[in-house]
């Protein structure tokens, strides 16, 4: 009851204010610690001790990745974290839609740059979960491709996984990198920082979910071609659906939430069949319920993350998640989660199939 009440009373602040009160409070690591179900799941040579994880977004700086960790989640991606600090774009630049389910953000990458985040990664080692980090390109960069490369460098012995971000909407020019023209050379910085950092990780890459089909198959040619391990899919959208009812609806910035879930399962779908098991795939966008998640897996994803359901529900959306998670396993008659990834491909499909089962008691 006192985490639903603390959840309620934060949605009172400001959005940027709570998010703020929520990252100092894990990092003081207070919050419920639930017991979660074991669903084990192997991706990219890591074993997860669930497939649900918190996407990048919410610990910029990797300030309380452990505590994000103790609320049952099973990996949690820092970042997205730049080589240089740089505040973001002016405030206000988060939006709570309310009547939408929905989030708008134009942060801009605020971070408090590479050096900041490593000695926080140095300073806490003793955590339960697999810890990804996140990096991005710096907006006034004269070259943002070495951005990755440097970030990469400084970043990547302290991770279990590393992301290059490419699809934030926030960044001028940084969807750009997404095309053919820019993607191998990206692929080679982020290669080259792994070598001067002296270390192997598997590298994934997270993509919009405003691209075209022919955008789709270049990226995970080039991704499997250059033994990239995962495609995140999706962040944030440029696009504002007409269903939306909220007064902050127009906006600038990327939607997130509700409205997302989904347009980035049919992106991740697409994905997932282009993959054809060569990649491993992730799901983000919308997910606040365990028929989401389990509507990403059904169409392919290996793993699930979530921001703004955590932002909107609180801190026992992980546990909450999970069990639901568990008892459509159940009533699908699996005990695994690999036992029902990808079985229903057509995305409208697992969407009615995972909600069916939901309503099914």
């Amino acid at each position: 009851m006192i985490w639903r009440l603390a959840a309620s009373a934060a949605r009172l602040l400001p959005p940027e204010a709570a998010h703020v009160a929520a990252v100092k409070t894990l990092q003081a690591n207070i919050g419920p610690r639930p017991n979660v179900p074991s669903l084990p799941v192997s991706m990219a040579g890591l074993d997860f001790a669930n497939p649900l994880g918190v996407a990048a977004g919410f610990d910029k700086n990797a300030a309380c990745y452990k505590g994000a960790m103790e609320l049952g989640f099973g990996h949690v991606e820092v970042g997205t974290i730049t080589p240089l600090a740089q505040p973001g774009n002016p405030k206000p630049r988060v939006f709570r839609l309310s009547k939408d389910a929905a989030v708008i953000n134009r942060y801009g990458f605020n971070s408090q740059g590479m050096e900041v985040a490593a000695a926080n990664l140095a300073r806490v080692r003793d955590y339960t979960g697999i810890l990804g980090v996140n990096v991005g390109a710096n907006k006034t960069s004269p070259n943002p491709t070495d951005d990755y490369r440097v970030a990469v460098a400084c970043l990547a012995r302290f991770a279990d996984y590393v992301t290059l971000n490419i699809s934030s909407p926030n960044t001028p020019g940084l969807r750009d990198l997404q095309t053919q023209e820019h993607l191998a050379a990206l692929l080679d910085a982020a290669r080259m920082g792994m070598q001067e950092a002296g270390v192997t990780r598997p590298l994934f890459l997270k993509i919009a979910p405003d691209l075209e089909q022919a955008d789709l198959e270049l990226i995970v040619d080039q991704c499997v071609s250059a033994g990239v391990h995962g495609i995140i899919a999706t962040n944030t959208t440029i696009s504002r659906p007409d269903s939306l009812r909220d007064r902050q609806a127009s906006q600038a910035g990327g939607l997130s939430g509700q409205p997302l879930f989904t347009m980035a399962t049919d992106v991740l779908a697409r994905i997932a069949q282009l993959g054809k098991g060569r990649i491993g795939v992730i799901g983000v966008g919308g997910v606040a319920h365990g028929w989401q998640a389990y509507a990403k897996i059904l169409v392919g994803a290996d793993l699930v993350q979530l921001y703004s359901g955590l932002a909107l529900d609180g801190p026992l959306i992980a546990s909450r998640i999970l069990h639901e998670l568990t008892a459509l396993l159940d009533k699908d008659g699996v005990s695994t989660v690999a036992a029902i990834c990808g079985t229903i491909p057509d995305p409208q499909a697992a969407i009615r199939h995972a909600f069916r089962c939901a309503q099914t008691g």
